[in-house]
């Protein structure tokens, strides 16, 4: 009667409480956890690119190319900084030389031998050759302006949030450098839309 009375109490508890919960949801992958973050970033501070004199020039350039994006803020503060935007720069300006070598050339000979048979008069021996040659050669040097580089955001516990290379032979209105920083704001912002329409439910 007892283990009765037991076993009634113990169905009428399992069926007040309902079907069991499901286990934690399973966990974001990396790539998508790490682009999330960027939605979390508020100030970013741009430090000094490696890549020799040119890399100063080609890091202003990025912060005013971010600045227009309005995504973050920029600071000039490290302390404020809640990601960091790292990494290195190159602007080379090199000549370009192409040369090539055409030649073209043609001989011609016609000759007529002596007959010992024949008299002195019919002992002749003629004899023609002509030679043409022509020679082209082509040497073209062009002026060329490259830029490129390789920056990554990281936050404040050393975790890399995003990255881009990017390189430019120079825009139609833009020159290399200022090309290749709007090619960095212009793939930030795409990743940033990306991560926003992630996390919309």
């Amino acid at each position: 009667m007892f283990c009765c009375i037991l076993l009634a109490a113990w169905m009428s508890t399992a069926a007040q409480s309902g079907p069991r919960q499901a286990g934690p949801l399973a966990r974001e992958s990396p790539e998508k956890e790490t682009l999330l973050r960027l939605l979390d970033v508020r100030r970013v501070y741009v430090d000094r690119l490696g890549g020799g004199d040119a890399a100063a020039q080609v890091r202003d350039m990025i912060i005013s190319s971010l600045q227009a994006t309005k995504l973050y803020i920029i600071t000039e503060s490290e302390e404020k900084a809640d990601a960091f935007l790292r990494g290195s720069a190159e602007d080379l300006i090199f000549t370009d030389t192409f040369s090539s070598s055409d030649s073209l050339s043609a001989r011609a000979s016609a000759g007529t031998g002596s007959n010992p048979d024949r008299t002195v008069e019919d002992r002749r021996s003629r004899s023609a050759s002509v030679t043409v040659g022509e020679q082209e050669s082509t040497r073209i040097a062009e002026r060329k302006h490259e830029a490129t580089a390789a920056v990554r955001l990281v936050s404040k516990d050393g975790d890399v949030l995003w990255s881009t290379i990017q390189e430019s032979f120079g825009a139609k209105f833009l020159g290399a450098s200022a090309d290749v920083a709007q090619k960095i704001a212009k793939q930030l912002l795409k990743d940033y839309q990306a991560a926003k329409q992630l996390r919309i439910p």
